[in-house]
């Protein structure tokens, strides 16, 4: 599946790219542009008996990896459920997401490890169309739950009793004519995936749990906040959402312009790159995190990075990518944009 056609962008990102194609004349590829996706830690169910003493993040564009310590406080070993939620895909939708890995399952490269040891994934995928589980008629016709890479279903090529099955049951939508006037079908349910296990934290130790994966990275061959298109009536309101979204400052966009100037063209080829991670998971513990380290990596220094830190502050004047916190209760995910030549 391709990175991205215009078609399965919300409108608003539809309108921004089609204002951004006419103001910069590029040529209408399908992979100028790829929606990301929101990844983010463990989940846990709510506990009272373990602490997490300490997490350090780092996000970066080729890997996001995590080291966490947990402390069960109580005097007898604690069993919970882990569970490493990936994003649910839409796959009327997916051509437009950048997916890490042509995997069918761990489509993010997901990896842990429990005090230095490698540890087994036990994978959960379902097929969903609205309320209903369609995993099990998907499996009775031998077609894959996440069509990707050589798994891509080629609809043409189905038994014509099962393609009008799944077009009744809502699995297949239209999706235009060919060239020769048939409708043509793609995939129309949503795809849910986690990694499960079960975690035993023995009785007043610290239990290290580690885990990377590839981020889903989203992308755009331009920027809106170059000052020459910001400054345009039409993409005001989009230039607003990316102020909010990634608390862009007056400073982050004094240094763009030194780097851009005004023109309305792209002379300086500066990109996107866009990551959105949930945050939020890591309040499912006993009390706040006690110990908390954010280390963004743009993969170059000259590369430009925008988010909001909240209560997070720098770690030092000469490290303006780590950031820490103390007693920290994630309270909002976190969305990062980086602008650069890529």
């Amino acid at each position: 599946m391709a990175n991205g056609a215009l078609s399965g962008l919300s409108l608003r990102s539809r309108a921004l790219m089609i204002v951004l194609l006419a103001a910069t004349g590029w040529p209408a590829r399908a992979n100028d542009s790829a929606a990301e996706l929101s990844i983010g830690g463990l989940q846990f169910v709510r506990t009272k008996d373990v602490a997490m003493a300490s997490e350090e993040l780092r996000i970066g564009l080729d890997r996001v990896s995590v080291r966490y310590q947990f402390v069960n406080q109580t005097s007898k070993p604690v069993a919970l459920t882990v569970a490493f939620p990936l994003p649910d895909i839409d796959l009327s939708e997916a051509e437009n997401i950048a997916l890490p890995s042509s995997d069918p399952v761990n489509f993010v490269a997901f990896e842990t490890r429990i005090d230095g040891n490698a540890v087994p994934l036990t994978i959960d995928q379902r097929a969903m169309v609205g309320n209903k589980d369609v995993t099990a008629l998907l499996r009775q016709f031998k077609l894959p739950l996440l069509p990707l890479g050589d798994r891509e279903i080629r609809v043409a090529d189905l038994p014509a009793t099962t393609r009008t099955k799944l077009i009744d049951d809502g699995l297949l939508m239209p999706a235009g004519m060919s060239d020769n006037g048939r409708q043509q079908y793609t995939p129309g349910w949503i795809t849910k995936t986690s990694a499960v296990r079960e975690q035993v934290f023995p009785a007043a130790r610290t239990v290290t749990v580690e885990h990377q994966y590839r981020p889903s990275v989203g992308s755009s061959p331009d920027t809106v906040l170059r000052s020459g298109l910001r400054r345009s009536a039409a993409l005001g309101p989009e230039v607003e959402r990316y102020r909010r979204d990634y608390c862009v400052t007056d400073a982050f966009l004094a240094e763009l312009d030194k780097r851009t100037g005004d023109s309305q063209a792209n002379t300086a080829k500066l990109q996107e790159r866009r990551i959105s991670y949930v945050l939020k998971t890591g309040a499912n513990w006993v009390g706040p995190i006690r110990s908390f380290t954010l280390t963004i990596d743009p993969g170059g220094d000259d590369r430009l990075v925008s988010f909001c830190p909240g209560r997070l502050k720098p770690s030092s004047a000469d490290n303006a990518r780590q950031f820490t916190a103390s007693d920290f209760k994630p309270d909002a995910d976190l969305k990062i944009l980086m602008i650069g030549r890529f």
